[in-house]
């Protein structure tokens, strides 16, 4: 097959992945998780259901897909946020502070919906990616005499990680704020 003819295809069976996704999700903010079947996915994303089964076996894995690439998506946003130019500190600031705000505009589709989300290898995955990428910047900034280091970086992410998710349950933009620089003081170098 030539090589323009293989791209298209491999464009297009892209795009009507990324249909099915974005389709999918919408249903489930309209409907719920309970509400939604193949064929009003299908019917959304303007496709047949033999083409969506193609795609995807059922609305979980459609769902795990949609939340595969949710999650990509944030994880290439923090990583940006740990490259730029900075002190370790200041970088650990920005990333703890956006991954702060991203848990406090979660949105919020109950017990059920979450719990399907938030499990399997995907999430694992990104756990371990945010975990690391916070390490390298906490032994950074250890190295530099700017966070604590009585405890090895990944322990201290793991700190990080679960605290900066109490963020989705603060009232404001103010507390979320307080919240990031509580946690930063927790990091301070031992004197």
């Amino acid at each position: 097959m030539p090589k323009l003819w293989t791209e298209t295809i491999d464009s297009h069976r892209e795009a009507v992945r990324e249909t099915i996704l974005d389709a999918t999700w919408q249903l489930i903010t309209e409907l719920g998780l309970a509400g939604v079947t193949m064929s009003q996915i299908a019917a959304r994303a303007g496709i047949g259901r033999a083409t969506l089964y193609k795609y995807f076996p059922d609305v979980e894995a459609v769902l795990l897909a949609w939340h595969q690439r949710h999650l990509s998506g944030h994880l290439t946003q923090l990583a940006e946020l740990a490259g730029r130019p900075g002190t370790p500190h200041q970088r650990l600031h920005s990333v703890l502070t956006e991954f702060a705000f991203i848990s406090h505009h979660r949105e919020h589709h109950g017990a059920e919906l979450s719990a399907l989300l938030h499990r399997g290898k995907h999430a694992d995955h990104a756990t371990r990616r945010l975990t690391d990428l916070i390490a390298g910047l906490l032994d950074e900034s250890a190295a530099a005499g700017q966070a604590r280091d009585d405890a090895s970086p990944h322990e201290l992410a793991a700190f990080c990680l679960h605290a900066v998710t109490a963020a989705s349950s603060l009232p404001s933009p103010a507390a979320v704020q307080r919240l990031v620089q509580i946690i930063l003081d927790g990091l301070r170098a031992v004197r």
